[in-house]
């Protein structure tokens, strides 16, 4: 299964002109500063734009191509999408958001699996509130699950944590973390917070003013100094992959191996 955008738009003042591949695992960092085309090029993805010109497949399938006349509707491009305001429905119970979409997929979930999504996600306790009694990371959680429910081949996140506060980020960060180390599904993740990016991300592809500038590992990418002019100022840094072997919870630290070596962190 893999995910591949070759497109070009006409966006406001500049070209959205957009060349990746996505593995078809873990999650993918679509970083770039505010304005750079990040929102537009996933709309895109999803159906919910029209590009002028290009080619997107989505789980080897082909849902858009402007030489084939091939524009496949949203509804029909098993994508879950998670917006920045989570967008539920207002008048609708949480058990009701949940199921909108997967009850209009055909390739349903396994009960099981749908049980286990509810249990990760902590909604069970929820099921009959409104969204005007939920929280925001609540919120979140439920759009989340109901992206998920509805059995997608990709999973897209619109900045899904800019709207939340520092507190309630911490709440959200270990369910993207959980959906990454064990199910199966490409995540395509919208940020401008290179924290974010450094905690969750695999892979990451870098825009500014609709351009795609870099892609690759998450671990080549933080070490690019030359990408910081161009994407909007982040840190030049490491990322190293380390194995936790044991942990000291009377003094609060945790061993890693690391290439031989032996870390000691919080």
């Amino acid at each position: 299964m893999s995910i591949t955008v070759s497109i070009s738009h006409k966006l406001g003042k500049f070209d959205l002109d957009a060349d990746f591949h996505i593995p078809d695992t873990g999650i993918t960092a679509l970083f770039g500063p505010s304005g750079s085309g990040k929102t537009s090029l996933i709309n895109i993805i999803a159906g919910l734009e029209t590009p002028r010109q290009g080619h997107i497949e989505i789980s080897d399938r082909v849902v858009f191509d402007h030489r084939q006349r091939i524009n496949l509707p949203a509804r029909k491009r098993r994508v879950g999408y998670v917006f920045q305001d989570a967008r539920l429905f207002p008048h609708k119970t949480v058990s009701e958001n949940l199921y909108f979409g997967a009850r209009r997929n055909a390739q349903k979930l396994p009960r099981e699996e749908q049980s286990a999504i509810l249990e990760m996600l902590g909604i069970l306790p929820l099921m009959g509130r409104r969204p005007a009694a939920l929280s925001g990371g609540e919120k979140q959680r439920v759009s989340l699950g109901r992206a998920l429910l509805s059995n997608p081949d990709i999973l897209l996140l619109d900045e899904p944590l800019s709207a939340l506060d520092h507190a309630r980020k911490h709440e959200i960060l270990p369910y993207f973390e959980w959906l990454r180390d064990h199910r199966r599904i490409p995540m395509l993740y919208v940020t401008h917070a290179i924290d974010e990016v450094a905690r969750l991300a695999d892979h990451m592809v870098v825009i500014d003013q609709g351009k795609t500038l870099a892609s690759g590992s998450v671990f080549e990418m933080l070490g690019r100094t030359d990408l910081s002019p161009l994407a909007g100022r982040f840190d030049a840094g490491t990322v190293l992959s380390a194995r936790i072997v044991s942990r000291d919870p009377k003094a609060e630290v945790s061993f890693l191996d690391c290439a031989g070596q032996r870390l000691v962190v919080p």
